[in-house]
Parts: C-alpha cells; sequence; structure tokens
C-alpha cells in the first residue's frame, strides 16, 4: 500500500504510556463480595436468616434475665400456677410444677445452641488441618485410615454412656462425648474432597518446584474446599444439636441440674394427653432452629462457590 500520498493530519498519533498498557480492562473481582452479593439476591433466605439471628439472640439473652434453673421449683405447691394454658401474661403457659415454660424452652434452647456451636467449632479446628493432612500424604493415609475404621465401628450410644458414667453428666462431659470421635468423620470428609484435587497439574507442578506441603494445602487446597466446607458445617450444627437433644432425652445429657431441650421434651411427654402444648412447644423451637440453620448454611455454601458468581 502505497502511504506517500496520505495526508497524515487526518491521523493523531498517540503518545506510549507504559502504566496504561499494563492496565487491566476486566472488572474488578472480589470473592466474598460475590458470596454476600449472591447471597443476599434470595429473599426468602435473607428473612430466614434475619429470623434465625433474632430468635438465636433472644435465646442466649433472656435466660440470663430470667434466672431460670430446673433445680429451682418455688410454685410447686400452688396448685393455681400448674398447667396453664398459653395466655398473654403466661406465653407458652406454665408446667407441672408451676415455672414458665417459656423460661424452661428458651435456657434450654440456649445450652444446646451453645453446645452445638462450641462442639462444630472444635470438629472444624481438629477435623480440617487433619483431614487436609491425611488426604495430601499417602504415608499418614496408610495408618489413619485404620484409626478411622476403628473408631467408626464403636457405636455412639455406647461410648456416650460410658463417657457419661465415667466423667458425670453436665455441659463439659457432653462436649467430650459429641467430639472425642466426630472429628474424625470431618477429617475423613476432608480427605477425600483433597484427594479429589491433589493431583492436578498446578498442585503437580507446586510439587516439583518445592513448595512446601502446608503452604500447598492452604494455597492450592483449601481455598477450593471452602463452600464445600460451609456445606458440611450447615449440616453439622443441625445434627449436633438433635445428638445433644437426644443423649438429653436418653438421661445422658446435661442432667438435671442444667436445662435442655432434650430434658424438657422428656420430661412433658408425660403429658402429651392433657397438656400436648407443654410437648410441641420446645419440640417446634427445636425444628425452627434446626432447620433454619441448614436452610441459611446450605444458601451460604451455593453462594460461596464460585461458579454461581458467573
Amino acid at each position: 500500500m502505497n502511504t506517500e500520498n496520505i495526508d497524515k493530519s487526518l491521523f493523531t498519533f498517540a503518545a506510549f504510556d507504559e502504566m496504561e498498557s499494563e492496565h487491566i480492562a476486566a472488572p474488578r473481582y472480589s470473592y466474598w463480595k460475590s458470596v454476600w452479593k449472591t447471597f443476599f439476591k434470595n429473599k426468602f433466605t435473607v428473612a430466614v436468616a434475619v429470623l434465625l439471628i433474632v430468635v438465636v439472640a433472644f435465646a442466649l439473652i433472656q435466660p440470663t434475665r430470667s434466672g431460670y434453673s430446673p433445680i429451682n421449683t418455688p410454685n410447686i405447691n400452688n396448685a393455681e400456677l400448674k398447667f396453664l394454658k398459653p395466655s398473654a401474661e403466661h406465653i407458652f403457659g406454665t408446667d407441672h410444677v408451676g415455672n414458665e415454660v417459656f423460661d424452661a424452652v428458651w435456657a434450654g434452647a440456649r445450652n444446646s445452641i451453645i453446645i452445638s456451636f462450641v462442639c462444630t467449632a472444635i470438629n472444624m479446628l481438629v477435623g480440617i488441618p487433619v483431614g487436609a493432612l491425611w488426604g495430601f500424604s499417602k504415608k499418614m493415609d496408610k495408618w489413619m485410615i485404620e484409626v478411622y475404621n476403628i473408631i467408626s465401628n464403636v457405636p455412639f450410644l455406647l461410648l456416650a454412656m460410658i463417657l457419661s458414667y465415667v466423667l458425670g453428666a453436665g455441659m463439659r462431659s457432653l462436649i467430650i462425648t459429641m467430639t472425642c470421635t466426630e472429628w474424625i468423620y470431618v477429617a475423613y470428609f476432608i480427605r477425600t474432597q483433597v484427594m479429589i484435587i491433589r493431583d492436578r497439574e498446578y498442585n503437580m507442578a507446586s510439587k516439583c518446584l518445592g513448595t512446601r506441603t502446608w503452604t500447598m494445602i492452604l494455597k492450592n487446597i483449601l481455598p477450593y474446599l471452602i463452600s464445600v466446607i460451609m456445606t458440611y458445617v450447615s449440616r453439622q450444627i443441625p445434627s449436633l444439636i438433635s445428638y445433644e437433644v437426644f443423649l438429653s432425652y436418653m438421661g445422658l445429657g446435661l442432667g438435671t441440674t442444667n436445662a435442655s431441650l432434650g430434658q424438657s421434651i422428656s420430661l412433658y411427654t408425660s403429658y402429651m394427653n392433657g397438656y400436648p402444648h407443654l410437648f410441641w412447644i420446645p419440640v417446634g423451637v427445636l425444628a425452627f432452629i434446626s432447620i433454619s440453620l441448614y436452610i441459611v448454611g446450605q444458601k451460604l455454601a451455593d453462594a460461596a462457590d464460585p461458579r454461581t458468581h458467573m
């Protein structure tokens, strides 16, 4: 092409800017900003989350105001205060000794929530690092799988009965009972997930370049498992609440000196015929907390999956 006859005044030559040439035209991406943006798109889940926060906060605060204790029965000789139906004055009614069912239920919910959250935190803090190393190290896998097979074949109820007998009833012994073996199930779950992605090309390249094992686990593997871990946590908390209720129902939980939803359900079962609300109220509170935690946890896990950010 002949360029000699082109009028150069028709063109403006752009100056070279080294910094401008490094500019990335793609929009900025923030992982956690995208997580919350995706989560808040679902109005129903947000409404459930807000209601759950209110209920949990109320369960944690209300018992400190009421001062309820299952061993305090000041109205046991006052027949007029026994078995009152729910009303404006007695929101959930009164029980067989004249105590407020409202206070008993929220005191039990408080202990159940505290125990489940503490146990979940312990199981995750122990299980995730062990599981990550377990899945990455083939040498460790050989003997850890044997430990898992032994522990998984011990009946949980039998172990709970033994520990309850040895340690006695109480919150501390119940937390030990619900964490002494549960962490290995978390570790096994994480081990399986790590094994799926440990031999991918970028991990093999990092290993060839001499990257340390823990660096690879923390930088290359665990970030990809955030949504998976959140899914497991969303199941773990309601499950542990159910465990606590079941153990308390069987008399292996917090004992008679501490309030518990399981203890209330067990106690009020005998009054199902004449006063069914005594049984269904703690069951309803338990169901709402467990289901809400599961729904919110699952939606948060879905939002944490980068594939939903497209």
